[in-house]
């Protein structure tokens, strides 16, 4: 546990302690009644206040629509499924940036719909929430789907012939035990869609400003690092007491249940309800999952086919200091060195927990590797700038800074991804390679390094996905000279001309399209036991 408590504790918990003191702390005096002078502002309170609420409409709604995806992967075998599962899960680890353009093309000025129709919804909240379910579309189906998968499908037939209805029989029976699952989903989605900064930056505009962008706001914009720090504070309170409840969700689904094998419980769509049901879903991914991405990829080609691609060779002296298209080695350098570095810290993360003789003190670290996920990613870039800039750790003009930021990001995904193999490792292989004289070293190259091999070779995709497309830190500590490619479709959202919204939208196709193929490697990766854990 040394190396990851260290790098958490200087990477992490320095940093965001330094814009929390900066803030609350000035001439030798703490200033705690700064917190309530921030939070009795009626502006901050419309922040709490939507925040909150856009959150729990994006939740109810994303189970809403997701629940009948995850019923079809998880009881109906049909031709295409894993195509189709793919197809689910590239949304999720889409770059908010990207999902933001996406639906702008789609809804925005000068969008499909608004060519055909007339209709704009990027002024109204419809195209936060819709962009909010098309993100986390993945998280309900991949959780509630693996679960219900797993449970025995007779149990539910049992209660129909003892007289229940079918939909009493689901109520009653099927229902309860999907309940942690449901729990566990739907406070995921809740913490995503609470802490979202880049769909919000790009659809919600002046209007509309959750926690996260309005931390960016007071810190980049208006220099207010008193405000950034009590609203840091919030959204620490708030992830802190959701990631409390969702491990405990967690624990109860891992111990209340009697499971199947899921290979076992799915069989081919009987009668016209199913049918429908299957029909139903596959519009529903059609139209929220495919069809956005479709119009961003539309969008990116003009009148003469690649002119905003041929755009991006070039250096136009102004946003960017190299041609738009070197962020592409960039992000694609940086995002290995990311994975690399949260490959490490979180396998030994996940070594360290999943042993059976760890104390208290350790588990309780699991939950704590999760914080980086939910606390703003705003507050850590812009810690990284006034913490890291003095020696030993003067880091500012290195280029590991982004890196580093990254990794925080993609560690606790390579964490939940190895942990579930690494504790299902038989105990007793390790003490028979101990006992044939094995050192501790060669345990784990021997016994344990050939079981989880594919598991990390899952977290490390997902992890330079992540790394790739993260964005509330880079935007901070990304120098103009190397640009990432999120941070690059930003800046040319923000310029006006049809050329720079072209080039974003092109910019937005390539970053898509690699996080896409890193999905589909993983999908060939993908194991049972390893499928729904993450």
């Amino acid at each position: 546990m040394a190396v990851p408590v260290a790098f958490f504790a200087v990477f992490f918990a320095y940093p965001v302690g330094a814009i929390v003191s900066r803030g609350l702390h000035a001439d030798g005096v703490w200033r705690f009644g700064r917190i309530t002078d921030v939070l009795a502002g009626p502006d901050i309170r419309h922040v709490l206040w939507f925040t909150t609420w856009q959150a729990l409409a994006s939740t109810a709604l994303t189970l809403l629509i997701a629940l009948p995806g995850a019923y079809v992967f998880a009881r109906l075998d049909f031709p295409g499924k894993q195509v189709l599962r793919a197809v689910v899960t590239v949304p999720f680890v889409l770059p908010t940036v990207v999902v933001g353009t996406a639906f702008l093309a789609l809804v925005g000025r000068g969008g499909l719909l608004d060519d055909l129709w007339g209709v704009r919804l990027d002024t109204t909240v419809w195209a936060i929430l819709l962009a909010h379910v098309f993100f986390n579309y993945a998280v309900v189906v991949r959780t509630v789907g693996g679960l219900w998968a797993q449970l025995d499908p007779r149990q539910e037939d049992a209660a129909r012939v003892l007289g229940a209805s079918r939909f009493g029989a689901w109520r009653k029976v099927t229902l309860p035990a999907l309940g942690p699952a449901l729990a566990a989903a739907a406070l995921m989605v809740f913490l995503f869609t609470f802490t979202s900064f880049g769909v919000v930056q790009i659809l919600g505009g002046p209007t509309f400003s959750t926690l996260e962008v309005e931390i960016y706001r007071q810190t980049s914009e208006i220099f207010d690092l008193s405000t950034a720090a009590v609203l840091t504070l919030v959204q620490f309170a708030a992830v802190g007491a959701i990631l409390a409840l969702h491990a405990w969700t967690v624990r109860r689904r891992e111990s209340a249940l009697r499971l199947v094998d899921a290979s076992r419980t799915a069989s081919r769509p009987r009668g016209t309800g199913q049918w429908a049901l299957l029909g139903s879903v596959l519009v529903t991914v059609a139209v929220l999952l495919v069809l956005p991405p479709a119009v961003l990829v539309a969008r990116s080609l003009d009148a003469s086919g690649f002119a905003y691609y041929k755009a991006l060779t070039h250096d136009d002296g102004g946003t960017f200091l190299v041609p738009p298209i070197d962020a592409v080695g960039v992000s694609l350098q940086y995002a290995v060195a990311a994975t690399a570095i949260a490959v490490l810290i979180g396998s030994l993360a996940a070594a360290a927990l999943a042993r059976r003789d760890a104390g208290r003190l350790v588990r309780g670290f699991d939950a704590l590797l999760m914080l980086p996920l939910g606390v703003s990613a705003v507050t850590v870039g812009f810690g990284f700038l006034i913490a890291l800039d003095k020696p030993p750790l003067d880091l500012r003009g290195s280029w590991i800074l982004v890196p580093l930021a990254q990794a925080l990001v993609g560690a606790p995904f390579v964490v939940r991804t190895m942990l579930p193999v690494l504790r299902a490792v038989d105990e007793r292989l390790r003490e028979a390679a101990s006992v044939l004289g094995a050192s501790p070293w060669r345990v784990w190259r021997e016994v344990d390094l050939p079981i989880v091999r594919r598991a990390l070779l899952i977290a490390a995709g997902f992890a330079f996905a992540v790394s790739l497309g993260e964005f509330g830190a880079t935007v901070f500590i990304a120098r103009p000279d190397n640009p990432t490619l999120p941070v690059a479709v930003a800046r040319l959202l923000s310029r006006p001309g049809e050329l720079n919204y072209g080039e974003a939208m092109a910019l937005s196709t390539i970053l898509m399209v690699v996080c896409a193929v890193s999905l589909l490697v993983l999908e060939r990766l993908r194991t049972d036991r390893t499928a729904g854990e993450w």
